[in-house]
């Protein structure tokens, strides 16, 4: 009985290799896949900020929207709490589109309802796949949609017609924390590309860091980050401590 029992085991292993010996599994994906994308290009760049959002933590991969999609990355999106954070605008007359690096990570269910009421005043926009390229070992995802969210203006296409900076909205020196630092996740060419591609960089900056005078003690990257910033960014000596852009908007009125 135990020979007829190992030749009969025998017989239906034989069989089951040979059923997957002629399956062809190639170009099949698993079910499950994810059909929905966003590309962030501000403080979603950011894996901790991201992840604030998230229902449970994303993986994000590098990459680089063309300038065919036809959007400038710039500060043009006024908070409701008081700071300008980054935006994507259509070129003005005689300004150029450029290409716009980021990060694109999957999301589904909660995790697009809650993207959306994060990005609460943009609007979501699909990015034609020719206009996206990923920039490292890891490749775009075979299929799918992808999304990127763009500041609007009621009565208005998204990215037409938005507010610059202004002394009741500065750039937020917290806020390009966050984002130079997401890049510094993909290295300091990453996180240079992003600084090279912003327009709309302003005078009005407030150094709103926690001790900003001591930033050291809370923020291990802020040496990276201001030399990168003194190096590339335009108006970065006009950034100011509270209290010096308190005094000097005081003058100003």
């Amino acid at each position: 009985m135990r020979a007829t029992g190992i030749l009969i085991g025998t017989v239906i292993l034989a069989a089951l290799s040979a059923t997957a010996a002629a399956a062809d599994f190639w170009g099949r994906m698993l079910p499950g896949q994810p059909t929905n994308f966003i590309f962030g290009y501000g403080s979603l760049i950011n894996t901790q900020s991201r992840n604030a959002t998230a229902v449970r933590p994303i993986h994000a991969i590098p990459v680089r929207v063309s300038s065919a999609f036809g959007y400038v990355r710039t500060w043009d999106d006024r908070s409701s709490s008081g700071f300008t954070a980054l935006g994507l605008a259509r070129p003005a007359p005689g300004e150029q589109a450029m290409t716009i690096n980021g990060v694109l990570f999957p999301v589904e269910g909660e995790d697009m309802t809650a993207f959306d009421a994060r990005e609460k005043g943009y609007a979501r926009v699909e990015v034609p796949r020719p206009d996206i390229e990923a920039i490292s070992w890891e490749r775009l995802p075979a299929q799918g949609k992808i999304w990127v969210y763009i500041p609007d203006l009621p009565g208005k296409p998204p990215g037409v017609d938005l507010p610059e900076p202004g002394p009741s909205y500065p750039l937020l020196e917290s806020y390009i924390d966050v984002v130079i630092e997401g890049g510094l996740e993909y290295g300091p060419e990453f996180a240079r590309e992003i600084i090279e591609t912003t327009t709309g960089w302003s005078q009005y900056w407030l150094n709103d860091r926690q001790l900003g005078r001591r930033p050291w003690v809370f923020d291990k990257s802020y040496d990276a980050v201001d030399g990168l910033l003194a190096a590339l960014a335009p108006d970065f000596s006009d950034r100011l401590f509270p209290e010096q852009y308190a005094a000097k908007e005081l003058v100003a009125k």
